[in-house]
């Protein structure tokens, strides 16, 4: 089981936050208890994404 998070969404990379994601599907299946912090790590993730999209020269 992952760690709860303590560090800020500004902080991790959608990298980051897809390894967090990974994790918590770690043994195929996601616990009901840890849905709530899938949820966020995913719009976390979502945003972070976007941040990473360069606009073509």
């Amino acid at each position: 089981m992952s760690p709860i998070r303590t560090e800020p969404a500004a902080a991790l990379s959608a990298t980051e936050l897809n390894a967090r994601i990974r994790d918590l599907w770690a043994d195929g299946e996601l616990p009901d208890d840890r849905r709530p912090e899938y949820e966020a790590l995913v719009v976390e993730w979502a945003a972070a994404a976007r941040e990473d999209v360069r606009p073509a020269a």
